[in-house]
């Protein structure tokens, strides 16, 4: 029988309640698909970092390393650790080590979800470059705490990095209806948005089926409000790739709809998926997380790991629970409730 090993991370909050909620999809999913299913949880989480000092321990990333993929819940508990010191002592460490440089989240209704928009028909998949340009780290701060403080954060975009995540674009806009949307601001970042501009006009020539537009990245911002079935891929660097999908979320019907898969294309080390929601502290420990995004996570780690058939079926289950009502409406439903209709539909 065919194994993965899976490395959970449930963070914080209700990281701890979704990614229990997706593991007993996933677990249910591989009963019937099969194959099999093995889980070594670690504790790594603001609560780490308080005992530690560090959000995950020396050597952590070679930890990881061994396993087929990654599951993580949420990290975050501003109240006690900045997201800028959480943020970069877990999540960006393990996206830059493994390459996980494409960022994958879908957007669409599922059914019986309403979003905020009169269009139902959309269906987005954004891609973000996920470990360089603005979010590259490079810069510092000078005359801290000073009148003449000046505080420097420099994006770094290299050609290897913006063709790789475009051609990823370009293939994913192949393999679904042809369209492509590539996101900049060229009109006022001269160097590092028309040297995008530019990849994209060379790659454009090696894809004569996929039809290609490039937008400015507040034109895209009200395309995806105004018209976004009209939208098919869109690739975007790190920064504005982070903001659009958090558009995608809103017409999707919230953050609890919000699935992402960070993925190495080239399968030299593990990828990591997780809900794009963050720790929740107001509700944590509640029992109401709304666990979707997270089993739809797991949909996709599932397609990643070749075991399509399964990944379909959960995207299934998800689709007749919310049909019936059932996680519609953020509170309403407890997420082990969501959770059961979702394991009674796959089975």
């Amino acid at each position: 029988m065919k194994s993965y090993s899976i490395a959970l991370i449930p963070g914080d909050g209700i990281g701890h309640d979704v990614t229990a909620a997706a593991w007993a999809v996933l677990e249910t999913a591989a009963q019937h698909a099969g194959f099999a299913l093995t889980a070594t949880q670690f504790p790594w989480s603001c609560k780490f970092y308080k005992e530690t000092g560090r959000m995950m321990p020396e050597g952590g990333i070679e930890t990881l390393r061994g396993f087929d993929a990654i599951l993580l819940g949420a990290v975050g508990w501003p109240a006690e650790v900045p997201d800028s010191v959480s943020l970069h002592g877990l999540l960006l460490p393990i996206r830059k080590a493994f390459v996980q440089y494409a960022n994958i989240r879908p957007h669409r209704l599922l059914p019986g979800v309403r979003g905020p928009l009169r269009a139902e028909n959309f269906d987005i998949l954004c891609i973000r470059e996920n470990t360089e340009g603005e979010y590259s780290g490079a810069g510092g701060r000078v005359h801290q705490g000073t009148a003449d403080e000046v505080a420097v954060e420099t994006s770094i975009f290299t050609r290897a990095g913006v063709e790789r995540i475009l051609r990823f674009g370009f293939e994913q806009a192949r393999a679904r209806r042809g369209k492509l949307a590539s996101v900049t601001k060229s009109n006022a970042q001269k160097y590092s948005m028309v040297f995008w501009d530019e990849i994209t006009r060379k790659l454009a020539a090696e894809y004569s089926d996929v039809a290609v537009t490039s937008y400015h990245v507040d034109a895209l911002a009200a395309r995806m409000i105004m018209a976004p079935e009209s939208l098919d891929v869109v690739v975007a660097s790190n920064l504005f790739g982070d903001i659009l999908t958090d558009i995608g979320a809103a017409i999707q019907g919230g953050l609890g709809y919000a699935a992402s898969a960070n993925i190495n294309p080239d399968r030299s080390a593990p990828s990591m998926f997780e809900p794009v929601h963050g720790s929740a502290p107001d509700i944590a420990h509640l029992g109401i997380a709304n666990p979707i995004a997270a089993i739809w996570s797991c949909a996709m780690m599932l397609d990643h790991l070749g075991e399509k058939a399964a990944a379909g079926r959960v995207i299934k289950a998800l689709e007749a629970t919310t049909a019936r009502g059932i996680g519609t409406i953020a509170g309403k439903d407890r997420t082990e409730a969501i959770t059961a209709t979702v394991i009674a539909a796959l089975t």
